[in-house]
């Protein structure tokens, strides 16, 4: 133990200096994992910021509930967008009309033939042929942009391929 004594008072001052150095080592060390601190802390306010949730499983169970309802509610918008499609198919959105003169050397173009036509290119067709004595009407069904039953005119035929093209994204 004497050993001991006389070495610490024989270089008391360089074990002054030794400890002196480890605590200023300990104090920047301190500093930089308080400021690591501050960072983090920093972070969290961020991520937890505008709930009063203060744990993270709270939070995720949180967010997994309103995903929950935001798929729902995309479900919902899925089915209301199939249902849209499906009436929009059904009802007339194409049409085509031809106008012409049936008779070259007399009048002018007073008959027409007008295509209505849904998304599946089924629909009528209406043409009237305009004279002096009067007007006819005559209407024909069409099935995938043709007609099954009763012959086309070149007019008629015109004016489905109008209503058709019309229809064609561009």
């Amino acid at each position: 133990m004497a050993i001991i004594e006389s070495f610490i008072q024989n270089n008391l001052s360089l074990i002054a200096l030794a400890f002196s150095g480890l605590l200023l080592v300990f104090i920047v060390w301190t500093i930089v994992l308080q400021i690591q601190l501050s960072k983090i802390k920093k972070r969290n306010q961020n991520f937890f910021a505008g709930s009063s949730v203060k744990n993270i499983e709270e939070l995720i169970l949180g967010h997994s509930k309103n995903l929950k309802i935001l798929d729902k509610d995309i479900q919902e918008l899925y089915n209301i967008s199939n249902q849209i499609n499906n009436l929009a198919f059904r009802g007339f959105h194409k049409l085509g009309l031809v106008r012409f003169n049936p008779f070259k050397d007399v009048g002018g173009d007073q008959s027409f033939s007008l295509a209505l036509l849904n998304g599946k290119n089924n629909g009528l067709t209406i043409s009237s042929l305009f004279t002096r004595e009067g007007a006819r009407i005559y209407s024909k069904s069409i099935t995938g942009g043709k007609s099954e039953k009763h012959p086309l005119t070149e007019e008629e035929k015109e004016a489905i391929k109008i209503a058709m093209e019309n229809q064609k994204v561009k």
